[in-house]
C-alpha cells in the first residue's frame, strides 16, 4: 500500500464525524470515547495515548479519534476557529520564464478577497506529475534542493502580526470580520488551504499537489507547524526556530523560566502579538489546566513526516522545552512504527534564522525521501541536541509519564 493510501486510511473517519480539510473545530467522532466533564490539571505533559475520558488509545483507529479530539482542543483553547472552505474559490495563473503568480480569490456571493503568492520554478523540464512545492511563510530561510518549486506566501498580509494592534487585521478578517475567533496563525492556515484548493484545479501550474511542503522561521515557523498540523494535504512540515508557541511546550517553557532561564512563555507571548486567540489569555497563568500541550499539536502531523530545527544560542526560544516537547511528540510516530518520519535538530553557533551548512544533508534527506522520492532509503532517523539548556535540567520521567504503545505498523 502506498504512503498516501496509508495516510488516507488513518485519517479518514466516518462521514458524520470526518475532519474537514481546512475546516472548523473538528467534531469528536461518534465512535470515540466521550470527553470527561472534569477539570484538567496536570503538571506533566498530557498523555497522547489517553482520551479525555480516560480510555486508552490502543489502535491506529483509536489514534484517528484521539487526533480529532486534540485538534478540537487546540482550536478551542488556543488557536480559534478555522473556517471551512468558503463558497467560492478560484484562481488565475500566469508564468514568465521561471517566475509565476497564482492569484487566488475566495469568499461568498456577498464578499470575497484575493491574494497573489509568487512561485519560482526550477529551470528544467517539468517532471511527470508536476513539481514538488515548498510553501515558505515570508519566503524561504532554508536551502531548497534542485527540482522543487518555491512559493513565497505573504502570511502577514493574510493576518497581520505586528503587535496587539494587529488583532482582526488582514485579508482573512476582511472576509470573516474583525471579531472572528481565529488567531493570526489560524488565518494563515486557512490561506494555505485555499492555495492548495486552487492548485488542485489549476493543472497548467504543473504543481504536484501530493508533494507540498511548508516551512517558515521564528514566528513564521510557529505558523508552519500550525499549517502542518491542520492541513492534511501538506506532505512535509519543516518549522525552523519556532520556539515558544511552536515546537516547544507551554509547561516546559514555564519550567525553564521558573528555573531561572529567561525564555518566552505563555504569559508573555499573548501580550506580544496576536498569534493566539483571545481565549488563550484565560489559561496562560495556570497552564497546567490545559488538557493538551504542543507535543500534541505536533502529533497532529503524524503519520506525515516532519523535521524541526532549533537554535540553543537564542535562549528566548526555550531550548530545553523544544527538546523535551519534541521528545514527547516523537512517541506518537514511534507508536505508529514510523519514527523515521519525525526529526529534530538543535544546535548553536549561528544567528537566529541563519542556516548552518552542516545541517543541509539531513534536511535534504527528508526532501529526497518524502517529497522528491529520489531516495526512499535516505536516512531520516535524525533526532539530536547539543544539550545546552542554560543550567536547566531535563528529567524525562518528570514529564513523559506514559509508556509508548504499539498502535500498528504503517
Amino acid at each position: 500500500m502506498s504512503f498516501r493510501a496509508l495516510l488516507a486510511s488513518l485519517l479518514i473517519l466516518p462521514a458524520l464525524a470526518a475532519p474537514q480539510l481546512g475546516g472548523g473545530i473538528l467534531p469528536i467522532p461518534l465512535s470515540c470515547p466521550t470527553p470527561a466533564n472534569t477539570k484538567f490539571n496536570e503538571t506533566a505533559l498530557p498523555n497522547p495515548f489517553v482520551f479525555d475520558s480516560g480510555a486508552p488509545v490502543r489502535t491506529v483507529a483509536d489514534w484517528s479519534c484521539r487526533r480529532a479530539q486534540i485538534a478540537s482542543l487546540v482550536q478551542g483553547y488556543e488557536a480559534g476557529t478555522l473556517p471551512p472552505k468558503p463558497q467560492h474559490v478560484s484562481a488565475t495563473f500566469s508564468q514568465t520564464g521561471t517566475a509565476a503568480v497564482l492569484n487566488v480569490t475566495a469568499g461568498t456571493n456577498a464578499k470575497s478577497i484575493s491574494f497573489a503568492p509568487t512561485i519560482t520554478f526550477p529551470n528544467t523540464t517539468v517532471p511527470r506529475g508536476g513539481w514538488p512545492l515548498v510553501i515558505a511563510y515570508g519566503g524561504p530561510s532554508i536551502p531548497i534542493p534542485d527540482g522543487v518549486a518555491v512559493m513565497n506566501y505573504d502570511n502577514s498580509g493574510m493576518a497581520e502580526q505586528n503587535d496587539q494592534s494587529s488583532r482582526g487585521v488582514g485579508l482573512f478578517f476582511d472576509l470573516y470580520g474583525q471579531n472572528a475567533t481565529a488567531s493570526s496563525m489560524t488565518a494563515w492556515v486557512w490561506g494555505v488551504s485555499r492555495i492548495i484548493d486552487v492548485l488542485e484545479t489549476t493543472p497548467h501550474a504543473n504543481i504536484n499537489v501530493q508533494k507540498i511542503a511548508v516551512t517558515g522561521c521564528s514566528r513564521n515557523g510557529k505558523g508552519a507547524l500550525m499549517a502542518g498540523a491542520f492541513e492534511e494535504r501538506i506532505a512535509l512540515t519543516i518549522p525552523q526556530e519556532s520556539g515558544s508557541g511552536g515546537d516547544t511546550c507551554w509547561r516546559l517553557s514555564k519550567y525553564e523560566q521558573d528555573s531561572g532561564s529567561v525564555v518566552q512563555e505563555a504569559v508573555e507571548i499573548v501580550q506580544e502579538n496576536v498569534w493566539f486567540s483571545t481565549n488563550f489569555d484565560n489559561y496562560v497563568h495556570n497552564i497546567s489546566t490545559l488538557p493538551y500541550d504542543h507535543h500534541l499539536l505536533a502529533s497532529l502531523v503524524a503519520p506525515r513526516p516532519m523535521i524541526s530545527y532549533e537554535n540553543t544560542d537564542v535562549v528566548w526560544l526555550s531550548p530545553l522545552s523544544a527538546f523535551g516537547c519534541m521528545t514527547a511528540a516523537h512517541t506518537v510516530w514511534e507508536s505508529l512504527g514510523i519514527a523515521d518520519r519525525h526529526g529534530f535538530v538543535q544546535v548553536g553557533g549561528h544567528e537566529h534564522c541563519a542556516w548552518p551548512a552542516n545541517l543541509t544533508a539531513g534536511l535534504f534527506a527528508y526532501f529526497d525521501k518524502f517529497l522528491l522520492e529520489t531516495d526512499k532509503n535516505a536516512d531520516t532517523n535524525i533526532f539530536t541536541t547539543n544539550g545546552v539548556f542554560n543550567g536547566t535540567v531535563w528529567t524525562p520521567s518528570d514529564w513523559i509519564t506514559w509508556k509508548t504503545p504499539t498502535l500498528g505498523l504503517l
